[in-house]
């Protein structure tokens, strides 16, 4: 436990990095009972069409409430949030709680840089819960991390967590918002947006899928055409994804990418720059 948490403490701070994410939902009292009761998210603030959840210091989700449709299959938006534990001991405490509490999982994986369990939101948001291996033991070849999906050993990630803090209610202080992973409409448009605009690079490819990141992580974003190849833009009047942040570390990475964001008709929404990608994603580009 301890070297897996130092590794961690160890590395370098993103140039950029997912913060909070908003979803609009339409029963927002169970989405968000959900985020607390199952995710572990503290409830940091509520009014009366939005909840405010995270770590306890930091916002990680927002859920807006809005009489709007349902997010139609096959459509560009989520396709999970990934919170990102502290440390594997944590993973192991949050699996075994949620397997005493009957909650149901979608999948658990082995990604060699990371250990994944998968669920669903009560209205269809896609969910992973990990954490990473020490980055000592990520392999890169030609300037792309090697992951893969293999089975997780569960019972072994259990046995080796030991005891957690986390076998209480509610997740860590250090949890974030590890990665996003977006269902977009094509690969191509998506890397033109994410690498040239954003200013992100690409880590990875896999059949279908993008996976980009600053500073050697092995993803902060994540683009697949899975379900969702062709898919038209979003109309903004659906549950599902409203936007999600990118933080700029220092004022120069924010400049940078600010100005690529305005030249393609970014604009200036509160303290972000927002920008929507090729479906309808919107991204809102901050300064620490």
């Amino acid at each position: 436990m301890l070297a897996t948490r130092a590794a961690q403490l160890q590395a370098p701070a993103a140039l950029l990095a997912p913060g909070a994410v908003t979803l609009i939902v339409r029963d927002l009292d169970a989405v968000a009972r959900f985020y607390e009761e199952t995710i572990g998210l503290h409830r940091m603030g509520t009014d009366r069409d939005t909840a405010y959840l995270g770590n306890g210091s930091a916002v990680l989700l927002v859920l807006r409430q809005r009489d709007v449709d349902v997010e139609p299959s096959g459509f560009a938006g989520l396709f999970h949030i990934a919170f990102l534990l502290p440390a594997r001991s944590d993973l192991a405490g949050w699996l075994r709680r949620a397997v005493k509490s009957g909650v149901r999982l979608d999948g658990a994986s082995d990604h060699k840089v990371s250990e994944a369990l998968y669920l669903t939101d009560p209205e269809g948001n896609g969910i992973e819960v990990y954490a990473d291996r020490p980055r000592d033991t990520w392999n890169w070849k030609n300037g792309k991390v090697l992951m893969s999906t293999d089975p997780l050993d569960v019972q072994g990630l259990i046995r080796a967590g030991g005891r957690s803090a986390f076998d209480a209610a509610r997740v860590p202080r250090g949890t974030t918002v590890g990665h996003v992973h977006l269902r977009v409409g094509g690969i191509a448009e998506a890397e033109t947006f994410y690498r040239d605009v954003i200013g992100l690079d690409i880590t990875s490819h896999y059949p279908g899928a993008t996976f980009y990141a600053t500073s050697g992580y092995h993803h902060h974003v994540a683009t697949n055409i899975w379900r969702s190849r062709n898919a038209p833009k979003r109309s903004g009047r659906t549950t599902g994804l409203a936007s999600f942040e990118l933080i700029a570390r220092d004022p120069d990475t924010f400049d940078a990418s600010a100005a690529r964001l305005l030249a393609v008709g970014a604009r200036q929404i509160g303290d972000a720059i927002g920008v929507t990608d090729p479906w309808g994603n919107v991204v809102l580009l901050k300064q620490t």
